[in-house]
């Protein structure tokens, strides 16, 4: 009997490179494939790369040479953000075997079985023009190996083009899938049993803007309310102007759409923003929360903080940890501005010494950890309904639809990805301790 053929996966980055990740494996496991880890030796290994950050470059080069070091015959893939935007320098790493940018992944095993039995020299990068590419590339997936949460993508590329960004030259401008798409992969979900659908995009907030006729992203949610079986629908990720009051009012209405808005901020400062080519001011920002806290009870409001972009004072960080305090966010994802090549940020002058970013990154995390916490007390004694996540050592720990994170004492693994009733007991800046109703 033929060996299985093996592939392992290593994604860096965000939901959308993992959602392309489980959609290129839907590939290889329909050919026979066999997923192993990434730490076990593999016929194929495919790298998803990152390349927001310098640390994210560092681990995706990192993890080829990994690849390369465990199995030296094994076919080497790179796909993703940094074999979109610097091909060049991926095909120089030793025992690439094939590159792929972010698109034509549709197209990636049949790249790889068309490879050379021995791995001669890398073949040259099959990368497009990403700014040519004018549709959505449609990859479905409806199983999520070891997730209780479905991940759904739904649109692709952005064309903001912020100060510190590589993100639009690694995407391209951007796509929407069709609203009918949309509905049927979510609907293959749902059937698989998945009662949470993450709705994920680069640009999740311009959904449906390029579409005949134009919709937006309220329309997909409407859209996606009336599915059987599907009973949480969180928004991943979205910028402050493009929160309309439609969206809203889906929210408020309780039904089905998440109580959460992770709405990047990036700094507290106006004069920061505005070098950074963000598209609102504190104010407008302040006015846009305030007005969804007051329709929505119960809403988390999570957020995405820059420090040490260039110029930054430390009156201008002063204003940031004033802002975050006043917004009173319950969960913070706090980063160290990090210089890229080709962006308009790279060429400013007083850029931050490291020292001064890690300086303020922990004081920011600390505030980011007081308020959680605060937020967090705020329902003990509450009854929550949690999505459990998984039941580890007599622990079950699982998310609300407001984002928390909640543990609770349970010896069974049946309720993993069940909704359960859960009485808050005690927190902490991590989430909420109680038990099983």
């Amino acid at each position: 009997m033929q060996q299985r053929k093996t592939i392992a996966v290593c994604t860096l980055g965000c939901k959308v490179n993992q959602y392309d990740s489980d959609a290129v494996l839907v590939q290889f496991r329909e050919a026979g494939y066999e997923v192993v880890d990434f730490h076990e030796k593999a016929d194929v290994y495919l790298i998803n790369t990152c390349t927001v950050t310098n640390t994210g470059d560092r681990k995706s080069r990192q993890m080829i040479r990994r690849a390369h070091r465990a199995n030296p015959k094994a076919r080497v893939v790179v796909m993703g953000c940094l074999a979109q935007a610097s091909p060049e320098e991926i095909v120089e790493i030793e025992g690439v075997s094939l590159v792929v940018g972010t698109h034509q992944r549709h197209e990636l095993l049949r790249l790889v079985e068309s490879l050379p039995d021995e791995n001669h020299a890398p073949l040259s990068a099959v990368v497009d023009d990403i700014f040519t590419v004018e549709d959505f590339e449609e990859l479905p997936v409806s199983t999520f190996e070891g997730r209780t949460r479905a991940t759904l993508k739904i649109q692709d590329g952005c064309n903001q083009f912020c100060a510190y960004c590589r993100v639009p030259y690694a995407r391209g401008k951007p796509r929407s899938r069709s609203l009918a798409s949309v509905v049927d992969q979510a609907r293959a979900i749902s059937e698989q049993g998945y009662q949470e659908i993450v709705l994920t995009g680069i640009h999740l907030g311009a959904y449906g803007l390029d579409l005949d006729p134009k919709l937006h992203l309220a329309d997909a949610i409407k859209a996606l309310i009336p599915i059987p079986g599907l009973t949480r629908i969180r928004i991943s990720s979205i910028d402050p102007h493009e929160i309309t009051q439609e969206l809203l009012e889906l929210i408020a209405n309780g039904e089905k759409v998440c109580a959460h808005l992770h709405i990047p901020l990036q700094s507290g400062s106006d004069t920061v923003l505005e070098r950074m080519r963000r598209r609102y001011t504190t104010a407008e920002y302040r006015q846009i929360v305030e007005d969804a806290r007051r329709q929505i009870p119960g809403l988390a409001v999570t957020t995405d903080i820059i420090v040490g972009f260039p110029g930054e004072t430390d009156a201008e960080f002063a204003e940031t940890m004033q802002f975050v305090e006043e917004m009173g966010y319950s969960r913070l994802h706090v980063f160290r501005y990090s210089r890229r090549s080709g962006t308009p940020a790279a060429r400013f002058p007083n850029q931050i010494p490291a020292s001064i970013k890690e300086e303020r990154s922990r004081a920011l995390i600390s505030l980011g950890q007081q308020l959680a916490a605060s937020f967090h007390q705020g329902y003990v004694d509450k009854e929550l309904t949690v999505l459990v996540e998984e039941v580890r050592a007599g622990t079950a720990v699982g998310l609300t639809g407001n984002y928390m994170r909640v543990e609770f004492p349970a010896d069974s693994d049946s309720l993993v990805g069940k909704l359960v009733q859960v009485q808050g007991k005690t927190a902490d800046e991590k989430g909420i301790q109680g038990v099983l109703v």
